[in-house]
């Protein structure tokens, strides 16, 4: 990406459109002109060299006569980057530079593959049994049952890269071996950790590297799900909560008529005919800060809830995140048969 999309402030005009012209189907028609230093000077279209050319300026001409000087650009490790990206994404600039304290080109973000960067790492609980799913689960661990074209863990991790996530670790104890072989073979960048013992819906992220600034996804492993990774970190950010959990609305339908009585005598006040009520639910989906991890009990089996109810006990700030899209707890062969029919319609209609 960097070397494809920059160039030399010196470099002519004729040579701007012929790289310009040689950048593959799909790709954004820009260029990022740098100076002698490596400095991000510019920005070079097709509509630049253009106007450039109908000033008069011959074919030879630096593109430097013609780069847009004033462009949008992010600075390594910049607070509030992740909403700088956003902000640049939303007026349809494609191409984000990023420089360092000097201002030398280092990287360049393209919003249409990565739409942001999200400062965060992740862990992977994938050590269930899959119990409800068997047979299924008997030989094939459940985050390796194919949802459609690819397996379930396969849609969280693409997410997360999607996202700029690059710290990814996946914790494994039920037939641990298929999921490292995976791994190992599709995504060596990915880290596997595998449970001494079954350590619970939590306990097994003291296996795993944590910074002790910043915040960790730690998330169930078999959920396919379209949930915003970007905004459930801004929603955490702009709480400045200590443990941020995504939930689901979960809706109970009574198929009788409700009593309303008075609580000291059996007196009935009223009837309501089949009430429905809504709740939100756990959707095992945490962004939690290192900090806080890095307190849960190492050795020992920890369960999330357990866990998020202590830290509202010693006085974090834990808040909530609702889902709007898709969420599906691959947990039940008709969960499953739901999840391959939704791949399914959206394979055909794309």
């Amino acid at each position: 990406m960097l070397e494809q999309h920059s160039i030399s402030t010196s470099a002519s005009i004729l040579e701007a459109l012929h790289r310009l012209n040689s950048l593959p189907s799909g790709a954004s028609m820009t260029l990022i002109a740098i100076d002698g230093a490596g400095h991000a000077a510019g920005t070079v279209t097709d509509g630049d060299l253009r106007r450039g050319l109908l000033r008069g300026l011959p074919l030879d001409a630096p593109v430097s006569e013609t780069m847009h000087r004033t462009f949008r650009h992010i600075s390594e490790g910049q607070p509030g980057a992740v909403e700088e990206i956003r902000a640049i994404r939303s007026l349809g600039i494609r191409l984000i530079p990023v420089t360092d304290a000097e201002g030398r080109l280092t990287d360049i973000i393209d919003t249409d593959a990565t739409p942001n960067r999200l400062p965060i790492g992740a862990i992977l609980m994938a050590g269930g049994r899959g119990e409800r799913l068997r047979p299924l689960t008997l030989s094939t661990p459940k985050p390796l049952l194919r949802v459609g074209d690819r397996p379930i863990i396969e849609y969280n991790i693409r997410a997360l890269v999607r996202m700029g996530v690059s710290d990814i670790t996946v914790t494994t104890n039920y037939l641990a071996e298929q999921i490292e072989e995976y791994f190992r073979q599709t995504r060596p960048g990915v880290r596997t950790v595998r449970e001494p013992f079954a350590m619970g819906t939590l306990g097994s992220a003291t296996l795993c590297r944590v910074p002790e600034e910043g915040d960790t996804l730690v998330m169930n492993a078999d959920l396919l799900t379209n949930i915003s990774l970007e905004d459930l970190y801004l929603h955490h950010r702009a709480m400045k909560a200590d443990i941020t959990m995504a939930a689901i609305p979960y809706n109970v339908s009574v198929p009788f008529a409700i009593l309303s009585t008075d609580h000291d005598r059996p007196i009935v006040n009223g009837l309501r005919e089949k009430p429905s009520y809504s709740y939100l639910a756990n959707a095992g989906i945490y962004l939690i800060s290192n900090r806080l991890l890095s307190r849960l009990p190492a050795g020992e089996r920890t369960d999330a809830p357990d866990f998020i109810e202590e830290a509202i006990a010693s006085g974090a700030t834990v808040t909530f995140y609702p889902i709007s899209g898709t969420w599906i707890d691959i947990g039940s062969p008709t969960d499953y048969q739901r999840a391959c029919e939704l791949m399914e319609t959206i394979r055909v209609e794309s």
